[in-house]
């Protein structure tokens, strides 16, 4: 076969090596969009799950939602409500991280101190140290500390965190929050932890910190309501 005759096949031959050509970049793009977009969705993933996780432990917060509750924000982050303008707590009992029954009505009389808690909150585990010192000076002047620990999905590491920060006063296990939404209305935001709330004598709310407590911050929030009569 000439030269001249065998021409014409390798022009036919080479549009198939350009196609496969084609078809390999085609495929080498779209792997690549793929793995960007897989790259994409992960870090899009750990920014959320990041987000959430600031959300529910922080070093402070704003009350969730609206409502009249009467707080007045000092600017040390304490909230207090006037004698005259309290509202009762909610109904809080069930059963304690150690499996024991508890109502805080039984408290009445007492100014009773609610801290919201987990075992997994590095601000929690910050301040506890300061509750359990308070706790232990006030409690022959009728103030009763009670925690609610909410977010362990067992009472295991919340018994663990208590035996370590040498925690003795009693924490309802509430691990969904039902108990924190009892509350009025702009009470208390559920996904600010650590919160703590003051009970007066008569049950009602007085004060409130949506953040972690110093133990000078934590007696100042207590002093005015020890003095009331």
């Amino acid at each position: 076969m000439s030269a001249a005759s065998r021409a014409p096949q390798r022009s036919i031959r080479t549009p198939q090596r350009t196609n496969r050509t084609n078809r390999a970049h085609g495929r080498s793009r779209s792997q690549s969009r793929s793995r960007g977009h897989g790259r994409a969705v992960l870090l899009t993933g750990g920014a959320v799950v990041a987000a959430l996780l600031l959300s529910a432990c922080g070093s402070g917060g704003k009350s969730g939602g609206a409502g009249n509750t009467g707080f007045v924000t000092g600017s040390d982050g304490i909230a207090t409500v006037k004698q005259g303008s309290r509202v009762a707590a909610p109904e809080l009992s069930g059963k304690t991280i150690d499996d024991k029954q508890l109502d805080v009505a039984d408290y009445k009389g007492k100014i009773v101190v609610l801290n919201v808690w987990g075992s997994w909150c590095g601000p929690c585990r910050l301040e506890a140290k300061n509750f359990v010192k308070v706790s232990e000076d006030l409690k022959d002047q009728g103030v009763q500390f009670v925690g609610i620990n909410t977010r362990d999905t067992s009472t295991s590491p919340a018994i663990a965190f208590e035996k370590a920060h040498g925690v003795t006063y009693p924490s309802l296990y509430d691990p969904t929050g039902k108990l924190m939404l009892r509350f009025k209305k702009g009470t208390l935001n559920p996904q600010t932890i650590p919160s703590t709330l003051v009970l007066d004598r008569d049950g009602k709310v007085a004060s409130r910190s949506l953040s972690a407590l110093s133990e000078a911050s934590l007696r100042k929030m207590l002093k005015p309501i020890l003095a009331e009569k």
